[in-house]
């Protein structure tokens, strides 16, 4: 099998987030490269509905982008609303990936991760991730969960080979 690179988004989700002080944006960015793909754009909107659903549709519009992750706004205080923004935009979720998220994340953090409200989903074959906003948060998401869906050599199956065109399903 051959390893597939994904060109991938980072969005975080933040109302005091700068490009200096967003640890969890620049771990997924270094995470992603040192996984062999590539940081294709890391941006910062506000905790605002409508902003972090408009700068995820233009991704899931375009053409060059195969994953989107989004860091922050999961929990349940008044502006965590990235589960409410992207859950409209899903051509399918996949609630496996927050069942395991809090699955793994319960080992580090014990029942705290109830309150964590992380999804995934596709639209127009491009696999999104919402994770919280903590560093270690996105830590246990990529290591425990997503960059091993996003190895296309991975078996049984993989999200790579979902989302590259002509890759074909499950790598078959």
């Amino acid at each position: 099998m051959t390893f597939l690179p994904l060109s991938i988004a980072v969005l975080t989700v933040s109302d005091t987030r700068t490009p200096d002080t967003d640890k969890s944006g620049n771990y997924l960015a270094q995470a992603i490269e040192a996984a062999g793909h590539r940081c294709a754009e890391v941006v910062i909107v506000p905790d605002d509905i409508y902003q972090i659903r408009a700068q995820v549709s233009a991704w899931i519009a375009a053409a060059h982008i195969d994953v989107i992750i989004t860091t922050g706004g999961t929990g349940f205080t008044g502006r965590d609303t990235t589960p409410d923004a992207l859950t409209p935009l899903f051509d399918h979720a996949i609630p496996g990936f927050g069942e395991q998220f809090r699955a793994l994340s319960y080992q580090e953090i014990g029942s705290s991760t109830i309150q964590s409200r992380c999804i995934a989903g596709f639209a127009n074959r491009t696999v999104i991730f919402a994770l919280p906003g903590s560093t270690g948060a996105c830590r246990t998401g990529w290591e425990g969960l997503i960059q091993e869906q996003l190895d296309s050599r991975h078996q049984p199956c993989n999200f790579a080979n979902l989302v590259k065109r002509g890759a074909g399903q499950h790598g078959h």
